[in-house]
């Protein structure tokens, strides 16, 4: 495992999301994290925001089609949204987007509770890779990186990425 210098801190990466989320633009947005990564960083904003309404969160376990396919053994924590999606505005976060595979999961979770009228997406990374046509309306790092490697969130305390190798 390597650090690599294309990546900012975390906290210059959470803070240039901040920014662009305390507009006009997005102060009705329900924040709604995916689970781990999106769920840490979504409380992270909550609380910089200074929303009283409570983050929501969603497991896309059940919706993910290749988790076997990358070696990953889905941890099912259930979805918690403490609010009616209904009509909201939901701000889908997420720490890395690669394939585009975990928000296409995540949109099907998301209308399995409700009929949003819009969502938007942010992240901390957007990464090369993508098989689906899926883009983030806020991300502060666009990153390149060799195939064989990964960025990983660690956390929750402290929160920082790595760029990990695969075999």
């Amino acid at each position: 495992m390597s650090n690599t210098p294309n990546i900012p801190d975390f906290e210059t990466l959470l803070n240039a999301l901040v920014e662009a989320l305390d507009t006009a633009a997005y102060s009705d947005t329900v924040l709604v994290g995916i689970r781990r990564g999106g769920a840490w960083i979504v409380d992270e904003l909550h609380t910089r925001l200074g929303r009283s309404e409570p983050p929501g969160y969603i497991d896309i376990s059940f919706y993910r089609d290749d988790f076997a396919m990358i070696g990953l053994q889905p941890e099912v924590g259930g979805s918690e949204l403490p609010m009616s999606i209904d009509g909201a505005h939901v701000m889908l976060v997420d720490d890395v987007i690669h394939t585009g595979r975990t928000i296409r999961a995540a949109m099907n979770e998301l209308f399995d509770c409700g009929r949003p009228k819009k969502i938007s997406l942010a992240s901390l990374i957007e990464r090369e890779g993508h098989e689906l046509p899926i883009r983030a309306d806020i991300c502060p790092l666009q990153l390149s990186l060799n195939p064989n490697e990964h960025v990983k969130l660690l956390g929750p305390e402290p929160l920082a990425f790595e760029v990990v190798k695969r075999k």
